[in-house]
Parts: C-alpha cells; sequence; structure tokens
C-alpha cells in the first residue's frame, strides 16, 4: 500500500509540470500514453514484499519443517492484529483462559468466519519464542487428524505472533484431573481411558502418519485438551522436532520438554526419538490412573516424582489397588486396571528399545476404551476382585460377555521373571471377544528381557503384549525399533 500512495503523489506532481507545458507544447495522444505506461510500470515493478512469517522460516533456517522451505503451502488462513484485537475485546480480563510457557490465551469470537476460537499470544519474554511460533504454524498447517487441535490461523505483524486455536470448551486434562474444581465431578473410568486411547491416536499421527514423521516432545496433560464428550486432542507443538530418517537412529538435539514427563534417555544424552514420546505417554497414562502429578513437590521425597514411585507397586500386585486415584471411589474394573497399568509399565521403562511402539499403544488402548464399564452392573466388583492366591475371577462379568484367557510369558503359561515373589501373568488377562473371536491387544517392544531390575517389573506387567512370540520374547515391528532405538 505504501508503494502505491507513493506513485499517486508522483503522479500530482507530473500533472502539474503538465500544465505548466501546455502553455508552450500541448501535449500529444501518444505523450500521454507514454506517461500512462510509465506510472503503471512504476505499479507492476513495485512487488509485494514477503510475508512475516516466510521471512522467520528464512530467518531460523526451518527448511526441513515447512515443506523444503515453501511456506506458500500452509493452510492456516492469517488474520491482522487489529481483527484479534476486536475478537477479544482488546485482550480483556474475561476472555483471558490460562497462561503457558508461549503466553497468554484468550477467547475470542471473530465474526468473518462466524467461529469461536482460542487465541494464543506470544510473551517476547517468555520461555518460548519466535522459532516455536513458526514450528507450531508449519506442523499444525500440514497435519490434518481429529485428536490434533486444528490451527484456524495465525497473526505475524511486527513484533506481534498470535496463533488462533478452534476453542476446546473443557479446557485441559490437566484441570481435570489435577486442578479439579469443588464440587465438580471427577473423571469416570471409561472416559479415562477414552481420552488415552484418544491422546494416543494422534501420537500415532505425528509418529506414523505424517510425512516428515514428527516427535513431539512435550506430551503432558496440560497439552491435551478435550473438546465436547471429553474427545481429546493434543496442542502446543512448539517443541515439535522432525525424527530420524534413513540410516540415523535418532536426532541430536538440547533437552527440553517438561521435568517429569522427560525421558531419561534423552534428558542424558540429548538423543531425541520416537521412543522419547512413548515416555511421556506413559507418564500421562499413569496420571490418568492414579490421578497424581507427574511431578508434585507437595507430598514426601519418595512419592514427589509419580514413576519414581510407581515403579516398586509395579512389582506387587497386591498394592494395584493403592495405585488408583481415591476419587473413582472403587469404581473401576480390576481387569482393565491391571491392564492400563501394564501398558504404563512397559511405557516408562528406562530402556527405549524395551518400549512399545505407538501402533502398538493405539491397539490396547483402543481395546480397553471399548470394554465399558458400568458401575450398577458391576456393583459387586470390589468384593470380584481377583484372589491374590488363586487368581479366580469373580468380579462379576457376565460369562457370556465375554472369555478370558490369562496372558503368559512362554509357551506353558510360567511366568519367565524368576526372583520375584508375585508373577503379573496370573492377573494381567489378555482378553478376546468370545462372539467375534476377536484377540485382546498384545503390547510388543523391541528389545529382549535382559533380567535386570529395572525391567524385570515392567517385564511381569508386559503381559498384555503384542504379537509375543510365546517363549519371553517380544516381536520386533521391524520399522521404529530398527530405525529409532538408542
Amino acid at each position: 500500500m505504501g508503494c502505491f500512495r507513493c506513485a499517486g503523489k508522483s503522479s500530482k506532481k507530473s500533472n502539474k509540470h503538465i500544465n505548466r507545458s501546455q502553455k508552450t507544447n500541448k501535449p500529444t495522444v501518444a505523450d500521454k500514453a507514454k506517461f500512462d505506461s510509465n506510472v503503471k510500470g512504476k505499479k507492476e515493478d513495485s512487488s509485494p514484499k514477503p510475508d512475516q512469517l516466510s521471512l522467520d522460516v528464512k530467518h531460523l533456517n526451518l527448511k526441513e519443517v515447512s515443506n523444503e522451505g515453501k511456506v506458500n503451502c500452509y493452510k492456516a488462513r492469517t488474520f491482522t492484529f487489529e481483527e484479534l484485537v476486536v475478537a477479544t475485546g482488546n485482550f480483556r480480563a474475561d476472555c483471558f483462559l490460562g497462561e503457558g510457557g508461549f503466553g497468554k490465551v484468550y477467547k475470542g469470537h471473530i465474526e468473518k468466519i462466524n467461529k469461536d476460537v482460542a487465541i494464543k499470544q506470544l510473551d517476547p519474554y517468555g520461555h518460548q519464542g519466535i522459532r516455536e511460533f513458526v514450528v507450531e504454524v508449519l506442523t499444525l498447517s500440514l497435519a490434518d487428524h481429529p485428536n490434533l487441535v486444528k490451527l484456524i490461523g495465525f497473526c505475524a505483524e511486527g513484533d506481534q505472533r498470535l496463533l488462533v486455536y478452534e476453542y476446546m470448551p473443557l479446557g485441559s486434562l490437566e484441570k481435570h484431573l489435577q486442578d479439579l474444581p469443588p464440587g465438580s465431578k471427577p473423571l469416570d473410568w471409561n472416559t479415562r481411558m477414552k481420552i488415552a486411547a484418544g491422546a494416543a491416536r494422534g501420537l500415532e499421527y505425528l509418529h506414523d502418519k505424517m510425512k516428515p514423521p514428527v516427535i513431539y516432545r512435550d506430551l503432558k496433560c496440560s497439552n491435551i485438551l478435550l473438546g465436547e464428550r471429553y474427545h481429546p486432542k493434543l496442542s502446543d507443538f512448539g517443541l515439535a522436532k522432525v525424527g530420524p530418517s534413513g540410516d540415523k537412529t535418532h536426532v541430536s538435539t538440547r533437552v527440553m520438554g517438561t521435568y517429569g514427563y522427560c525421558a531419561p534417555d534423552y534428558a542424558m544424552t540429548g538423543q531425541l526419538t520416537f521412543k522419547s514420546d512413548i515416555y511421556s505417554f506413559g507418564v500421562v497414562l499413569l496420571e490418568l490412573i492414579t490421578g497424581r502429578k507427574a511431578i508434585d513437590n507437595t507430598k514426601s521425597a519418595k512419592e514427589q516424582n509419580l514413576v519414581a514411585w510407581a515403579r516398586p507397586l509395579f512389582k506387587d500386585r497386591k498394592r494395584f489397588c493403592e495405585m488408583v486415584d481415591p476419587l473413582l471411589e472403587g469404581q473401576y474394573p480390576v481387569r482393565g486396571l491391571y491392564q492400563a497399568l501394564a501398558i504404563a509399565a512397559m511405557c516408562v521403562q528406562e530402556q527405549p528399545n524395551m518400549r512399545p511402539v505407538v501402533a502398538d499403544v493405539v491397539t490396547a488402548l483402543n481395546y480397553l476404551a471399548s470394554q465399558k464399564y458400568d458401575p450398577q452392573i458391576h456393583s459387586a466388583q470390589r468384593k470380584g476382585a481377583y484372589s491374590p492366591s488363586t487368581g479366580s475371577n469373580s468380579h462379576g462379568h457376565r460369562p457370556g460377555n465375554g472369555s478370558v484367557s490369562r496372558a503368559r510369558s512362554d509357551a506353558h503359561g510360567q511366568s519367565t521373571n524368576s526372583g520375584h515373589e508375585t508373577k503379573f501373568n496370573s492377573q494381567v488377562h489378555s482378553a478376546h471377544s468370545s462372539r467375534n473371536g476377536a484377540s485382546s491387544p498384545r503390547m510388543r517392544s523391541n528389545g529382549h528381557s535382559s533380567g535386570s531390575e529395572s525391567e524385570s517389573s515392567t517385564k511381569s506387567l508386559s503381559s498384555s503384549r503384542l504379537r509375543s512370540d510365546g517363549h519371553g520374547h517380544f516381536a520386533s515391528n521391524g520399522s521404529d525399533s530398527d530405525g529409532l532405538g538408542d
């Protein structure tokens, strides 16, 4: 616009000069045509400046996440800062939704698209910056999945950087687990498994479906947003990183993420793999089961770190019920609890090559989410817990509703985990439907058992694993395990 205004002012001066010259030499038709072509030529030469996002990508050298540097392919629309000021009523206090590492988030309504939106404004003094803003725009512009939050648009104008998302009316998972307002109803077991399965599907899309594949790097409860009927969506992709390709097994990068969710192998070496996300997911699943925070400094030293607190409990089935969120008030399926704990235990193993691939986590959790628990039907569930001595099932499931076969560690149903008094294969069941014969999910990893103490508890909890070879070994999937393990 500035170039055009300059051309207009120049045109007026030229007209005055022509009027003076009319006293002596009257301009011909050819002269007028020549003048008009000169003015038009100036307009055509004034090519528009590149948009701010393209300049940011060029400046930050982010070609690897921008479709080889071509940022004109992004699907998100651009908004002016003035439009977003209007949408939020000049960022009124009553529109404020929350604040994170990126900056403050406001609810707004954009008239031209007639939608309620969430607008995140970059704090120039915050923990994240323009790089995270650009990565978020580029990542979500290439993504399309029902379990990823939708980026509607963005604003990159001067020093202002804002992101415009679809509005998620139920807020974050963290709000419903750890920051539950007084009098609010806690999440029931079915909803928790639904959220876990949906979050896993979103992660699977990033790892296995996106081109190039993406490592999330910041999976945590506060980044799982909930829509109508508690439909979960992953959000906040500012720390996302393109995963390793070809013969590379990892991406070397500075350690970033959230304490308590960050995989120990990544924290120690800076080597980022897809299995780093699996560890974070395991922490989230433990939070869903226990209602505890990943890090809680209000608890005693032994209980402050959720994973460190849970590991010894994984070894003793008599204490599994101690791990359940007290807010559930005993309303959960014992069998489902054991299977959910098995998934979580495998995800948080210290050795990355012993963690399952995300596709197997999705399969297992989809199955758990499909097994609806009804507290009215299973009112005798507390009496029906498995007997520690016999492992018998008496918790109220009707025989015709689904037969259950026990998960085994070897071909003869014996556990290969020597040295532990209790064996998980008498507790966790790889259930299958007696009606359709569909086998229950089992988890697989890409490593073999080493027998070490750090792995033995999670080995015993791995009874619900996928495609076990029947001899206590984990079957490799031939892709993620070979290409991404450390």
